[in-house]
């Protein structure tokens, strides 16, 4: 089990931001299906009333939120496999 447990956290760490990242991503239709105030309906309206800087604005947050979740699963992976590293040379 102690063997095991850290091969399998490296592909679990990768769908676990994939699908944060998704949750990010498709937040903008659950909002509006269902009419709740929040950034997807801010951007929603926006859009219509081609709002641009709004629109902007929402798309650099959410690109700097996917970078956020990328650099920290990356960072956990070197955390999780020694062999992983984080300089380009190679060993």
């Amino acid at each position: 089990m102690r063997h095991a447990f850290r091969n399998v956290l490296i592909p679990l760490v990768t769908v676990l931001g994939l699908e944060l990242g998704n949750l990010l991503a498709y937040g903008i239709i659950t909002e509006t299906v269902f009419n709740w105030p929040g950034m997807g309906q801010l951007l929603i309206n926006s859009i219509n009333v081609v709002d641009r800087p709004v629109i902007v604005g929402y798309l650099l947050i959410v690109v700097a939120m996917f970078v956020i979740i990328n650099l920290i699963v990356d960072l956990t992976y070197t955390l999780l496999d020694p062999r992983i590293r984080l300089g380009g040379k190679p060993a």
